[in-house]
Order: structure tokens, then sequence, then C-alpha cells
């Protein structure tokens, strides 16, 4: 199977530009995996920069200063084998995410993706297709079976919804899902109603904040609840800072550490999450929030992570209550997030806000787990 047999979507990246800001790095501290026709290379040149990964199913990757700083290769943030760089490396900031078509996800963590200037998006994502024409033709086969079984499974369970009328219903109510009074009643219904929509849900109401304010430090600590820096998220600042947030295991705590270029993270600052309080989006940071739930409504991965936790959850949800129900927690880790940035670094609450919540955020959007594959 070779490009001329599938199918690849690129409008995800249509019409955006991309470039590397020097002095960023933010790829380099995602560990990236070693090909096998690329191991020979570091065997023979490198052989005590390639390691196992301490993943879940370990595979072979570069070694990360002190086992969790950024690459072994970068110094002061410029790559030391730039010409023999992994693929994965050389796919940054672009997601090859095979479903049941190949579409080209853009990764929004990387700054550079939001200056309007660069390379064209287009014609970079189909030059990595190309280069990972093998990898994906193996990846269409495998990801064609487990769709099938996936869909199987739906309509023996009776959970089975029209996608593309899910996708058509967010875009009609984004305004909805950026709405505190409206958000809490798209929540309720996905946890109370057997098949729930979008239309007749109650407006005007005042928002269960109390509630809302849990469930969002709920959602948001899950992500950063670990000891482990290769394991929470990661927010390359305007100062290009690389910043982590990790909450304790009771969820009451979160520490902000500046991991810096010789791996080691230097505490910033702590604070108690009951201290930080959800903010309201205000109109401008409304809209960009719009905007990214657009992105995320028209990205497979997204759907195919929202079939993850069907699967998962072992097909008691309808995919209705489920698609929306995950569109809501996104929408409230990313309001937490802007909350704590502007709690630790005065970031504001305005537009600029959420891009940035967003930039800490997109990353994770994409490691999240789905039936499909990256490539």
């Amino acid at each position: 199977m070779s490009v001329a047999d599938y199918d690849v979507d690129y409008s995800d990246v249509e019409g955006r530009k991309a470039e590397c800001p020097e002095g960023c790095g933010m790829c380099c501290l995602c560990q990236p995996e070693v090909l096998p026709e690329e191991r020979l290379f570091f065997r023979e040149n490198h052989p005590k920069e390639l390691v196992k990964s301490k993943t879940q199913d370990p595979y072979f990757a570069l070694a990360l200063k002190k086992g969790r700083g950024s690459c072994v290769f970068l110094n002061d943030r410029r790559c030391g084998i730039y010409g023999r760089r992994p693929a994965y490396c050389r796919q940054f900031p672009y997601h090859i995410y095979v479903g049941e078509r190949v579409k080209v996800e853009l990764n929004l963590s990387c700054r550079g993706v939001w200056t309007g200037k660069g390379n064209d998006a287009r014609e970079e994502a189909a030059q990595i297709v190309k280069a990972a024409d093998g990898r994906i033709g193996k990846a269409v086969r495998e990801a064609g079976d487990v769709y099938k079984q996936f869909y199987r499974n739906c309509k023996d369970a009776g959970v089975m919804s029209d996608q593309a009328l899910l996708r058509s219903s967010v875009s009609d109510n984004l305004a909805g899902f950026t709405d505190l009074s409206r958000l809490s009643a798209i929540m309720e219904a996905a946890q109370m109603e057997p098949v729930m929509t979008l239309k007749g849900l109650p407006t005007g109401s005042a928002p269960d904040m109390e509630g809302l304010e849990e469930a969002a430090r709920s959602v948001a600590a899950e992500s950063m609840a670990t000891n482990d820096p290769l394991s929470v998220p990661i927010y390359c600042d305007r100062d290009w800072n690389w910043n982590i947030f990790m909450v304790d295991e009771s969820g009451g705590t979160v520490e902000w550490k500046v991991l810096d270029d010789e791996g080691d993270a230097i505490l910033k600052g702590k604070s108690p999450t009951d201290s930080i309080p959800l903010r309201p989006l205000s109109p401008d940071a409304g809209k960009v929030m719009e905007d990214y739930i657009s992105i995320l409504n028209h990205r497979d991965s997204f759907m195919g992570s929202v079939f993850s936790l069907i699967d998962y959850n072992e097909y008691e949800d309808d995919m209705a209550n489920a698609y929306y129900g995950c569109l809501s927690t996104t929408v409230l880790d990313l309001m937490w997030r802007a909350s704590m940035l502007d709690h630790f670094m005065g970031v504001g609450t305005g537009a600029e806000a959420m891009k940035e919540a967003i930039i800490f955020y997109d990353m994770d959007r994409l490691d999240a787990p789905t039936i499909g594959a990256f490539v």
C-alpha cells in the first residue's frame, strides 16, 4: 500500500504556516522513537544515547538528560545531530493520525504554528506523509480492522451515533460550550440522559460554579498527578522557559517547576489547588476557545479518543453522551489551566491567556489514548 492507495486529509493544515523559533526546543522534550532503519547509525556512533523508553510498551528512543530533561543531543537549544535526527523529530509539529482515513493534525503546543511565519504547512505535511508512506500503509490496514470491530461493538450495545451529525451539532452550538450555564447543562445531560442532544437544554440559569470548579480541578489534576516529570504536561512560555506543573496524589497541591537545559527541575512556586478559582471566559477568550473547540471537533484523533473511552467503559455510554461529555471536560481543563497560569505567571484572563492555555494543553490532547494510531 502506498500514498496512491489511501486518501490523506490535510484540512487541519491548509492555509497554515509553521516555523522553528530560535531558542524553543519544545519538540526536544518529547522522547522520540528511533525506527529500525535508524538504529544502526546510533548503535555505531552513539550507542550510549540509544535507550529503551520507560513507557508501557517500550521502544528504542534517544536518551534524555538525567533521564527526564531534553534530548541529550540538544545543546544551547540546538540539535547536535540535526542532519541525522529521527523521523519523529522531523515530523514535529505534524501528527499523522490513522483511523478510518489518514489525517494530518497540527500540534498547537508548538509556538511556531502561531506566528503566521515559516514554511507552508500543507507542503511540509505532504513531504512528511510521503516519507512515512511505509508506516502509514501498515497502520491503515491495522486501524481499519480496529474500527470495524469498534463499530460492531457499538451497534451490539446500542450506543452507536452518527459522527457527522455529532460534529454538525457541535459546530452549530460552539457558544454553548463556552457559556458556563450551558456547559453545566451539557455535562449534566451527558451523565443523566440515556441519549442526549444539544437541543432543548435549559439556558439562562445560574451555573453551578462549585460543581464546575470541582470538576475542572479534578480533570486538570488527573493529567498532572504524578511525581514523574516525563509524565506531566510541559508548557513552553513566551520566554522559552520549560514549565512543568505537578499535582500531589491527594490532588490538593500543585507545584510549578522550571526544567533547565541540564535536566534539573527548579521549584518556582506551589499552591493549594482550591486556591485557584475557575475564572469565567471573557468574550475575546471565549472566541479563542470556540475556535479551538472547532479544531477538536474536526480532528479524527479526538473522535478516536472518545471511542477509546467508550471501549474502556465497556460501551455503557451512548456515543453522543461520550462525545459531548469529552468536549465539556476539555473546556473545563483549559479554563482551569488558564486560571492556573494566571495564578502563577500573571498571563491574564483574555484572549492571549486562552491561547497560552491551548499551547499548554494541546500536546496532552494529542497524547490521549485513541483506538487509531499516530505514525
